[in-house]
């Protein structure tokens, strides 16, 4: 009787965490939707929304910005994306850390340059707050 109810237990606790984890990571889709529509079309309130203070976010040129050169980045075209998907998504989540990983293809009118097509490989890592999912790093490496 004591292992039937130790079972029962234990499955109860990991299906409660396994709806935990769950709910984090429909939640990690939405914020990166919000940034996918975000990179689109942005606005200053949105994309202030979904980044952290702190963010680091890492271009595969190299080129680091901080969260005001990120935003002004997209608000005033130097970095002007036509078309953007986001595929090939995992999400990883540990206690307050959402780490993911996607294939980023669009098409960029980037300021000051000629029409480009992008295929990059992204790491993303989110931080829980209180405010929501925000992130908090980036990093982005070319691929053929």
């Amino acid at each position: 009787m004591k292992s039937i109810l130790a079972v029962f237990l234990f499955s109860v606790l990991t299906s409660a965490a396994s709806y935990g984890q769950n709910k984090d990571v429909l939640a990690v889709q939405k914020v990166l939707e919000i940034l996918r529509i975000q990179m689109l079309n942005p606005t200053e309130s949105g994309l202030k929304s979904i980044s952290h203070p702190n963010l680091t976010y890492g271009h595969s040129n190299g080129k680091i910005e901080n969260q005001k050169e990120f935003m002004d980045a997209f608000l005033t075209g130097v970095s002007d994306f036509t078309s953007l998907d986001f595929s090939d998504v995992k999400i990883e989540i540990v206690d307050k850390t959402a780490v993911v990983r996607h294939l980023l293809i669009a098409e960029s009118m980037d300021k000051g340059k000629q029409p480009a097509k992008v295929n990059i490989k992204v790491m993303l890592v989110f931080t829980k707050s209180k405010y929501g999912w925000l992130l908090l790093g980036r990093q982005a490496v070319k691929y053929l």
